[in-house]
């Protein structure tokens, strides 16, 4: 326990699969004590199995709860005393390839909840933690997306989040300089998970046709979040880029 209090301490949401497992894992390897949120226990303790006993903390989690983001955060105080890093991974696409017009609310209500009221509520409660413990400060790493930036066709709940998103990110980093919060944010480009499988069958285009796109191994997007988590707070990573080096992102061949 000692050990682990001695450690730097982050939180990683949607932590039981995909990109929030991966660098997870990637974090413990440097040396990071990591909490491990969640909706599913069974996921969490999976990702727990690929580190040594101890380095992690699994911590059930529906980040659309305000109830539960409550007690991660708690958990967090009580178990280490302070917090060093989130991680806001949390997310959801929703119901892909559907028209705005027949897009049902419920279907925005949960992409919005998730995406971005989870990813608020998260980063809220990390930041009065960050701004109150001694040391004071932290950082927030929130995962962006290629969509950030720039649309997919019918995809307009999963778009809008991403782009808001930007903007919790630029707010966050304004207002935590005082306290010595850096935030900054990562927009991924089909990294391999399950996520992002049916890349490989091809996917819509813009233009109207269906096209393969390749994709990236996950580990790349890990080794990117750790670059920025590793930086002293003077420094900070406003926004990365990483994704996969043919994709249609920047134009067609």
């Amino acid at each position: 326990m000692e050990s682990a209090r001695r450690a730097r301490i982050a939180v990683v949401t949607g932590a039981g699969s995909g990109i929030g497992r991966a660098v997870a894992v990637e974090l413990v390897r440097a040396g990071w004590s990591v909490v491990l949120a969640g909706r599913r226990t069974g996921t969490l303790e999976e990702t727990a199995a690929l580190v040594p006993e101890g380095c992690c903390l699994a911590v059930r989690t529906d980040v659309r709860e305000p109830a539960d983001v409550e007690a991660l955060f708690t958990a967090v105080r009580d178990r280490f005393g302070r917090l060093d890093l989130l991680f806001n991974n949390a997310g959801t696409f929703g119901p892909g390839g559907v028209p705005v017009e027949e897009l049902p609310y419920e279907a925005w209500r949960h992409v919005v909840d998730t995406n971005l009221n989870g990813a608020f509520l998260c980063a809220q409660a990390a930041y009065r933690q960050m701004k109150e413990q001694d040391p004071q400060g932290g950082r927030i790493i929130n995962n962006g997306s290629i969509s950030a930036h720039t649309p997919r066709p019918r995809s307009v709940a999963y778009t809008a989040t991403k782009h808001a998103l930007t903007g919790l990110t630029k707010s966050l980093s304004l207002d935590g300089r005082p306290y010595r919060i850096a935030v900054g944010q990562i927009d991924i480009g089909n990294a391999a998970t399950d996520m992002t499988a049916g890349m490989r069958n091809g996917v819509p285009q813009a233009n109207g046709e269906l096209a393969v796109e390749p994709v990236m191994d996950v580990s790349d997007v890990a080794r990117t979040v750790r670059h920025m988590a590793d930086l002293p707070l003077e420094a900070n990573v406003q926004f990365a880029t990483v994704l996969a080096t043919t994709m249609p992102y920047v134009g067609r061949g």
